[in-house]
């Protein structure tokens, strides 16, 4: 069996997982092969960096959406790029409108944009939290949760650009 991320970390495979419960089984599992704790563990390298990776997948909400719908048997985003209709026309418009305020350099329209672009992040998380709930009881809904998680990878883009 393939362990993902939630498995490493003992994690339920949930996308609605609080930070502080991720950096607290982080710290657990890490803590369990310090070398002061288990000296004669010649996997510790091995297995601190498999900790530190599903500790980085599941802190970005994006990676842990990616990693439960793998876990659920949905495409990889390279198998499916379906967008919802409209979408790719409205991201565009979107991503002028806010080129343009950065080109502007005035700091409170980028503070706006970086908050407006944050609050798209929860609102992804809030629609596909209840879709991943649906899936994981059998639901036939991992092509829209395909869809919606890429469109949220604009999103993120949009977040790194500012």
């Amino acid at each position: 069996m393939i362990m993902d991320a939630f498995d490493i970390l003992a994690l339920p495979p949930r996308l609605d997982l609080a930070p502080q419960d991720i950096e607290g089984a982080y710290l657990a599992k890490i803590a369990l092969i310090h070398p002061d704790i288990a000296p004669d563990s010649t996997d510790a390298m091995d297995l601190a960096a498999q900790i530190n990776d599903a500790r980085q997948t599941l802190t970005n909400p994006l990676t842990r959406g990616e990693t439960l719908l793998a876990r659920l048997g949905g495409q990889p985003a390279s198998a499916d790029n379906s967008l919802p209709p409209g979408f790719l026309m409205e991201i565009m418009e979107l991503r002028e409108t806010v080129e343009a305020d950065l080109a502007s350099g005035d700091p409170a329209r980028k503070a706006a944009w970086t908050r407006e672009a944050i609050s798209r992040r929860d609102a992804f998380v809030a629609k596909l939290t209840p879709m991943f709930e649906e899936a994981s009881r059998g639901a036939q809904v991992l092509g829209p949760i395909r869809t919606q998680l890429n469109a949220w990878r604009y999103t993120e883009r949009l977040i790194e650009q500012l």
